[in-house]
């Protein structure tokens, strides 16, 4: 039967730097570099110059080569006659490589800056009657020492549960609350418990969700 098998005129010289690298198998330089075996099949076959230039962009750091030396390398002979133009393509495609990249990067600073203004926005609202009226209230405390602190808490107390609802955080428990010592959700400030033991709250902590904010402070009942 006939021989059906595509020539691979790179396939000892890649197998040869692989090995250098310890590098165990195609497979492997696959995995290492992140293109695909069909990619490095066609590397093999001396077909470097139908590889885009990202696949070549990400052999060439796991190889050791810088990019002209792996087009020096492994191009077929037809490749390196007309080497002026196939240079100047890829230093073109570089260059839009990068141009594209800033571009993104450009983009996503954007987007950010964006979905900052947009969490100090709400949060703003959120907090509307505890900037408006605060400074008011601090003042008054400071001219009537003899102002009750109880006219002034729901000032903080409100706009803050309410931002803390909007964002999903919820205490742990309440102030005074005794309950089962539980070392995940409570951290003692004195004195020793075991689990189960009931201790009091001191300090509230909060969850988001299942995600542990700050553990309760607690100490043993």
């Amino acid at each position: 039967m006939p021989n059906t098998q595509y020539p691979m005129p790179n396939a000892q010289k890649l197998q040869d730097l692989m090995q250098l690298l310890g590098i165990s198998s195609f497979k492997a330089l696959s995995r290492a570099a992140g293109v695909s075996e069909r990619q490095l099949l066609r590397l093999r076959q001396g077909k470097l110059e139908q590889m885009r230039v990202d696949v070549l962009l990400k052999l060439s750091p796991v190889l050791q080569m810088s990019l002209s030396e792996l087009v020096a390398t492994f191009s077929t002979v037809e490749l390196l006659q007309e080497k002026t133009a196939p240079t100047q393509e890829l230093l073109e495609e570089i260059a839009d490589l990068r141009t594209e990249y800033q571009r993104s990067q450009l983009q996503l600073e954007q987007q950010r800056e964006i979905l900052l203004q947009e969490l100090q926005q709400s949060t703003l609202q959120l907090l509307e009657s505890l900037l408006l009226q605060w400074p008011t209230a601090a003042q008054k405390a400071q001219e009537n020492p003899q102002l009750a602190a109880i006219k002034i808490v729901p000032l903080v107390q409100k706009p803050l549960e309410k931002l803390l609802q909007a964002w999903g955080v919820e205490a742990i428990a309440p102030i005074g609350a005794e309950l089962p010592y539980n070392p995940q959700l409570h951290q003692l400030m004195d004195g020793n418990a075991q689990p189960g033991e009931k201790v009091n709250i001191r300090y509230t902590g909060y969850l988001q969700g299942e995600k542990l904010l700050y553990r309760a402070k607690v100490s043993p009942v």
